[in-house]
């Protein structure tokens, strides 16, 4: 009899470490060895040839609910389970329940369980109004980081959080060990730029770019770790567009300071001369997606190991909101958790950078930073088998095609992606067998370990 539930055997990818004759053996939901020569012998054995077998991807930044009625957690947790995610770490910006406090962390728990496919985390926020009085309950209710804007983009939903505030927010959450994530755009400077766009007469494409030139970013970035170095809190900017921001936290990094910084798929993709000009208001995203010079500067920070992590800031707006033909007028954001896992391993193939990234910026690095690295992030004894599997077979990626998606369109619609995902287990359990997802009520709730 077998000592193994699962055995996968192939070419096994870790944050170090590339092992092509490798396999993964599973007991109990959990990862209990992995090896290099003969598989052992299990009660389901898969020798899955020159396949790629990494730690399930975690994606750092994920927003199920910004649309009433639209995506949710059913939808948004499909799309992760086919694209080798294995959880999500939602946003607490929803529409109808700013997640502000325990009781909103509890009621949003009890409503994304029974629809998850995935395991998932959560932010927790504040309201402007009650200050940093609510972040020790959301500690204790579970969330794994917080998250803040130095722009307003909606009073109640998405509000700005000014400097003071800021800074005791994040006094606040220091002594947790928690880190404080923060959208970076400066807020003045955003608002005077737009109001040149809009009195320029300028609507196409280049109006998003050109209302948040790279300063807006910059400035707001330098605010948010400075912040953190006087207050003793790890600071966290959530999406950097600019190489420029990467040598900001590197240099606060070299200082001692905790300066972590996220990297979005689309950031590493798209670009604005080709992809915002074709795509229009389906490319808006804040901050807005920048020359292919700078793509591939973002690429070179990869490689030097600046990137903290890599996420996809996921939101399926439905095509109504974003088609319209003045820029502005669009919703920002783009569905990504499908295809991020395929389209970083696209692009470090095409620039020679070691796969060892992929398990590093999507697996190991979000684990520990939201303090999941007790269960998750790597294929190590004692974590969760959370496996995504990826096989040498090129499609040209159709979002409406796949049927795992709320949304038919999107902006990587097209892309020749040459490996995709074949294989997604959570826990042991398969939840993706390159057709089939899991059934609602499968993932879980995750709660970080805090550590003193």
């Amino acid at each position: 009899m077998s000592d193994f539930d699962l055995v996968l055997a192939g070419t096994v990818v870790l944050p170090d470490l590339i092992i092509e004759n490798g396999y993964v053996a599973v007991r109990g939901g959990k990862v209990i060895h992995v090896g290099e020569g003969r598989a052992p012998s299990a009660h389901e054995r898969h020798d899955l040839g020159n396949a790629l077998i990494l730690p399930g991807a975690i994606d750092a930044q994920t927003h199920s609910l910004s649309q009433k009625n639209q995506e949710d957690f059913i939808w948004s947790t499909r799309s992760a389970a086919s694209g080798g995610v294995t959880t999500i770490v939602d946003m607490p910006y929803d529409e109808g329940n700013l997640v502000c406090s325990a009781e909103a962390v509890r009621r949003k728990i009890d409503h994304a369980e029974p629809q998850a496919r995935v395991d998932f985390a959560l932010y927790g926020t504040i309201n402007p109004e009650e200050g940093a009085s609510r972040i020790p309950e959301q500690v204790e209710a579970g969330v794994a980081a917080f998250k803040f804007s130095t722009f307003g983009t909606d009073p109640i939903r998405f509000p700005r959080i000014p400097p003071a505030l800021l800074e005791e927010c994040f006094a606040a959450i220091a002594p947790t060990g928690l880190t404080a994530g923060v959208h970076n755009e400066d807020d003045e400077m955003v608002r005077s730029a737009m109001a040149k766009v809009q009195a320029s007469g300028i609507t196409d494409y280049r109006a998003h770019a050109l209302s948040r030139p790279p300063l807006t970013e910059l400035l707001a970035s330098l605010q948010i770790y400075e912040t953190g170095a006087q207050t003793g809190c790890p600071a966290h900017v959530v999406h950097c567009s600019l190489g420029r921001g990467y040598e900001i936290a590197r240099a606060y990094r070299d200082q001692g300071y905790a300066a972590t910084i996220e990297c979005c798929i689309h950031y590493l993709t798209l670009d604005e001369e080709n992809d915002v000009a074709r795509l229009g208001g389906k490319a808006k995203i804040n901050p807005p997606i920048r020359p292919r010079a700078e793509v591939e500067k973002l690429w070179d920070h990869v490689r030097a190991g600046n990137v903290t992590m890599v996420s996809t800031d996921h939101v399926s707006w439905s095509e109504n909101r974003k088609n319209s033909p003045s820029m502005l007028a669009n919703a920002s954001g783009v569905p990504g958790l499908e295809v991020m896992v395929p389209l970083f391993v696209r692009g470090a193939l095409q620039r020679n950078i070691p796969l060892t990234w992929a398990a590093r910026l999507m697996a190991e690095n979000p684990a520990r930073h939201f303090r999941l690295d007790h269960r998750k992030g790597a294929l190590t004894a004692g974590k969760d088998a959370d496996i995504t599997v990826l096989f040498p077979r090129p499609i040209r990626y159709d979002a409406a095609a796949s049927g795992h998606n709320v949304v038919g369109w999107s902006p990587y619609n097209g892309i020749e992606l040459p490996w995709t995902v074949g294989l997604t287990y959570l826990r042991g359990q398969q939840v993706f067998d390159g057709t089939t997802v899991a059934p609602p009520g499968t993932g879980r709730f995750v709660r970080p370990e805090l550590r003193s």
